[in-house]
């Protein structure tokens, strides 16, 4: 269940209620006239099953309170009610499955902002890593995958295609640029420094690495496991199912990639730098390409849930 707490302006209470009242899969409404003084207006709580949360946060939206009031909306951890199973029982769906598109773009939004706490991430990510394909320490790439951000801004560009956002897809695509750009500009200033100190050598890089050779040779494994972890992230961030991103986080050299692309270069072997930029880049394409894939899905089997159960309620209005 969602708890959405709203304030409305008095000429637009009714409106909402209304809405409310109408919207199957909401219980607990309470309306607390006069309550709100910034902005002044009435304050509307209620709890809405989360299947049918993105109808009712549409609805409220349409009514203008984004703008004219407000709307928070919160998870329930916990609801000890019998009227709430009634209401998630009666929406249309699994809770589990419900894409709530509002909560999506604000998601991606935060995630995808170039910000410092997102560049000292990724840098780091890439410096843990930078060590990892030097030291061939598959242990060292699993926790740089761990630490990478990189799949906010790739989450951000995905849900930007389907909801024809160009803001969100600038802001997603200079976060990524810019960041892996810096990463690997910085990651190569870190090589050459533990190489001055004795901690890299070139030939580590040249050696035989059996455990990170892959990440600087693409090939269609590559591309099917990014497709993969595309998908089951976007899955992860639309669902109840948050707890997997985790794993999707460690599936994909992203970051290995740049960094072992970053240590090449900075001892001047080009066909390694080739072969990581390359690997890197097929990653981030396939999950673009199934996540965009996912959420377009996602979007038409929800949209025709959603149309079955208004023509269900139609027929039974009638009847």
């Amino acid at each position: 269940m969602l708890h959405l707490r709203l304030i409305t302006p008095a000429d637009t209470t009714d409106a909402a209620v209304r809405l409310i009242e109408n919207t199957v899969g909401t219980a607990h409404l309470v309306l607390l006239p006069k309550a709100a003084r910034d902005p002044a207006g009435d304050v509307v709580m209620c709890d809405v099953a989360r299947e049918a949360g993105d109808e009712l946060i549409d609805g409220l939206r349409k009514l203008g309170l984004d703008r004219a009031g407000s709307i928070a909306v919160e998870n329930i951890d916990l609801s000890l009610s019998h009227r709430a199973e009634e209401a998630e029982e009666a929406a249309p769906g699994e809770g589990a499955d419900a894409v709530l598109w509002e909560h999506l773009e604000d998601t991606t939004h935060e995630e995808s902002t170039l910000t410092v706490t997102y560049m000292a991430f990724l840098v780091i990510a890439t410096m843990i890593a930078a060590c990892g394909v030097v030291l061939d320490n598959a242990i060292l790439i699993v926790g740089a995958m761990a630490v990478g951000p990189e799949f906010g801004p790739l989450a951000g560009v995905c849900t930007a295609l389907v909801q024809r956002a160009p803001r969100l897809a600038l802001r997603s695509l200079i976060a990524l640029l810019v960041g892996f750009a810096a990463a690997m500009v910085l990651t190569v200033g870190f090589s050459a420094f533990m190489d001055a100190v004795g901690l890299f050598t070139e030939g580590q890089l040249e050696a035989e690495r059996p455990n990170t050779g892959f990440v600087y040779a693409p090939d269609w494994f590559s591309f099917v496991v990014a497709v993969l972890a595309g998908a089951a992230g976007m899955l992860s961030l639309t669902s109840a199912k948050s707890g997997a991103l985790v794993g999707v986080a460690i599936s994909v050299t992203t970051v290995p990639a740049a960094a072992n692309a970053a240590v090449a270069l900075s001892y001047g072997d080009m066909a390694q730098t080739w072969g990581s930029t390359k690997q890197l880049l097929l990653n981030l394409l396939g999950i673009v390409l199934a996540g965009t894939l996912t959420l377009l899905v996602q979007k038409y089997l929800w949209g025709r849930q959603r149309t079955r159960a208004a023509e269900r309620g139609g027929r039974s209005g009638r009847g």
